[in-house]
């Protein structure tokens, strides 16, 4: 018979007391105080029924596990020493559960994360199914924070520093089969036979004909020997050898964690301080033992929960969150309509990824249309590579592999396209062939075919004006590369129907994509807010400033590349064209140095030409081409800039803007403009985004900054119209 609490259910079977953890009214497990002590209470419980000889802990959720802390439980605490406090209460229970009297089971499906991977590590037993659907990680340095319950510890003393380091620091997520090659879970099976595989193994661990041999720091082939010789076999292994010798070697220790923190501050260039906590607290463990570890990780979670950036990184997991559940319109009743068949102009790099993630992420069949034979086996040959790739890091198999790739198909003509529902174009940015492409689906699709185009700057206004059924054209903005970028910014003109922006969205979503609704205008808003970060850049170079050092001063700033460096990847003849159109559309607050053309002349394009501001050999960047400052107005002579100030121009030029696509309408809300240009344009996400960082630097000194740079250079630098009506009113964005 099931005894139910409000958020579990407690059944015994064949002599095995199933615990199953279904969160009331939620439609995920997380974890929570009220949750802990209704899983304690029945854990003494347990203790005492002498009817259960073993327990399994398994969950009554479709696809989901334990999905980790209850994220928004954590924003209510008010001081590092309460939420220490919470993590001492995390790590006290899921010690009693690691030393629980009788065999526990976790029985594992769908998403085990955080909270739930370390609830797991408590237990004797795992087993993990082979789905998809399940997934194991630690990722909670992806909200500047480090796991709070004993994750630190238990996980390299399960399977040894470098492998939990390599999890821990990143966040990274493991499929099940990766997961049991490197130990963290003990046996992995069909969802379908989870809970007959757990109930037999809890029952087998119970009766002593199931015994688990693990050897800390030693490899899991390792771990499982049973005789010297054995051990001394399995060491043959180099990555083996490394872990035997870095568990119980304090100088290998100290080169391990060395090299840890060096590869760690290259990557977060100290800006991220979890990352660091986390090795501190690791290393800790190894040296001082279980106990004082855990008391380091107590310390260092309750300092991190009240870090600004922390606060920043949660703050942008809630808006993602939100998004979601957004359908991309102001009526949330507005449903959207099944795509079955998606139609793809243009089958090059952007066209070819767009075909990629609609079949590998959305299951859905893709017509892609090229202009000729050889576009079209590119296309395909395009689409091939992004799923061998996937398959040489065993992301997918080969034959789910296959099954994707059947889903698309390529033609130079029109044929299969007649029953396709949406049609997303990727052909050049010239208006002309985009009516023409218009004008063609129109005769050969129906009047409720969606019509998308993958413009970065034309309006979608200018490219409905050839369609006779405008509310049917839309904007689809993907980031290259896309099976990478998780941006999608969906763009609607004053006709778009609000069915047909929530059909987009939800397509979107479906491809894996965080998706941001904007309304219509000239660059709309990424590509808007980038143009004068990049003319600033531009200007820095005419006034002499050295190329590694501007790039070397915004990624310092928080950027994950400089804007030359930028300028080479997107291709200089684009930027310039890009250029122009902001300048036709905004005067001379968006007009470019002179700069760009010159390069354009000289065939400097950038990497796609191997010839740039930095010199490529064999497509590999190297050093910054001298040559080019030949084409600047100061010529050879580079002056010294402050990185700090060179970095404020380029960033104030891109808040700035941001503001005044929120004062005109361009964007819905702060919030999608942060993620816009977070997502898409790799704002630091420890800054929150441009509303946020304006906020917490203060508009009153965001709009001084900008009222200088305005009186040193001009009117591109004129404050937005709503910076100055907030500081006036005292507002703030968020």
């Amino acid at each position: 018979m099931s005894t139910p609490t409000k958020n579990f259910s407690y059944v015994v079977e064949a002599g095995v007391a199933v615990i199953t953890f279904d969160m009331e009214g939620e439609p995920v497990n997380t974890i929570a105080p009220q949750v802990s002590q209704e899983f304690e209470g029945l854990m003494t419980r347990a203790a005492s029924d002498s009817s259960a000889k073993a327990i399994v802990i398994i969950s009554g959720k479709k696809d989901t596990f334990i999905a980790g802390a209850k994220i928004d439980f954590l924003q209510t605490i008010k001081t590092a020493g309460d939420a220490s406090a919470l993590s001492r209460q995390g790590q006290a229970g899921f010690d009693r559960l690691d030393a629980f009297e009788k065999p526990v089971v976790a029985a594992i499906h769908g998403a085990c994360l955080g909270g739930g991977l370390e609830w797991a590590l408590a237990c004797d037993y795992r087993i993990a199914t082979d789905s998809p659907r399940t997934s194991l990680a630690l990722p909670e340095v992806q909200l500047g924070l480090i796991p709070g319950a004993g994750g630190t510890q238990r996980l390299p003393a399960l399977i040894g520093a470098q492998a939990a380091l390599d999890l821990i620091l990143t966040g990274k997520t493991l499929k099940a089969k990766k997961a049991l090659k490197l130990g963290v879970v003990d046996e992995v099976v069909p969802a379908p036979i989870l809970r007959q595989i757990a109930l037999s193994r809890a029952g087998e661990l119970a009766d002593g004909t199931l015994k688990i041999e693990r050897q800390r720091g030693l490899a899991p082939s390792i771990a499982k020997s049973k005789s010297f010789p054995e051990i001394l076999k399995g060491l043959t292994n180099r990555e083996a050898w490394a872990e035997f010798a870095l568990e119980d070697n304090p100088l290998g220790r100290k080169v391990l964690f060395d090299q840890a923190k060096k590869q760690l501050l290259k990557k977060t260039r100290g800006k991220y301080p979890a990352p660091e906590k986390a090795l501190e607290v690791v290393r800790i463990g190894l040296e001082k033992g279980m106990k004082a570890g855990l008391e380091a990780e107590a310390a260092a979670f309750g300092e991190l929960v009240m870090n600004d950036i922390s606060k920043r990184l949660v703050e942008i997991f809630f808006a993602t969150t939100a998004l979601k559940k957004d359908n991309g319109v102001a009526d949330p009743k507005v449903k959207p309509r099944e795509v079955k068949k998606l139609g793809m102009l243009g089958g090059g790099l952007m066209g070819g990824g767009i075909a990629y993630v609609s079949a590998a992420l959305s299951g859905v069949p893709v017509r892609i249309k090229d202009k000729d034979e050889a576009g079209a086996g590119r296309a395909m040959a395009h689409v091939r590579s992004l799923f061998d790739e996937r398959v040489k890091k065993r992301s997918l198999t080969w034959r789910e592999a296959e099954k994707a790739m059947a889903l698309v198909s390529a033609t130079t003509d029109y044929s299969g396209f007649k029953r396709v529902d949406l049609v997303i174009e990727a052909v050049f940015e010239d208006l002309k062939l985009k009516h023409q492409m218009v004008k063609d689906i129109e005769s050969v699709c129906g009047p409720e075919t969606i019509f998308a185009s993958n413009t970065s700057s034309i309006p979608i206004t200018e490219i409905a004006k050839a369609s006779k059924h405008p509310e049917t054209v839309v904007g689809m903005h993907y980031f290259s590369p896309v099976n990478k970028m998780p941006l999608l910014e969906v763009i609607t003109h004053k006709g778009t129907a609000d069915w047909v922006t929530a059909t987009c969205v939800e397509v979107g979503k479906k491809q894996g994509k965080t998706v941001i609704v904007v309304n219509d205008g000239v660059g709309f808003y990424t590509s808007r807010i980038l143009a004068p970060y990049m003319n600033e850049a531009a200007f820095l170079l005419s006034e002499g400033a050295d190329i590694a050092e501007l790039d070397r001063a915004l990624v310092d700033f928080g950027f994950p590349v400089g804007p030359i460096t930028l300028l080479d990847e997107v291709g200089i003849d684009v930027a310039a064209k890009v250029a122009k159109i902001m300048h036709a559309a905004f005067g001379d607050r968006m007009l470019a140095p002179d700069t760009t053309d010159a390069l354009v002349k000289d065939g400097r394009l950038g990497r796609k030409a191997q010839k740039g501001f930095y010199l490529y050999e064999h497509g590999k960047k190297g050093e910054v081409d001298t040559s080019i400052y030949a084409l600047t107005p100061q010529g050879k002579d580079r002056k010294r800039f402050d990185r700090s100030e060179m970095a404020e121009r380029c960033a104030l030029q891109m808040v700035n803007e941001a503001i005044r696509c929120l004062g005109e309408g361009v964007l819905r809300s702060p919030r999608d403009g942060d993620i816009g240009a977070i997502f898409g344009l790799g704002f630091p996400p420890f800054l929150g985004g441009p509303f946020r960082y304006a906020d917490a630097q203060g508009l009153g000194k965001i709009l001084l900054r900008t009222e200088h740079f305005e009186e040193r250079h001009g009117k591109r630098f004129t404050p937005a119209p709503l910076l100055a009506e907030y500081v006036k009113t005292g507002r703030k964005f968020h």
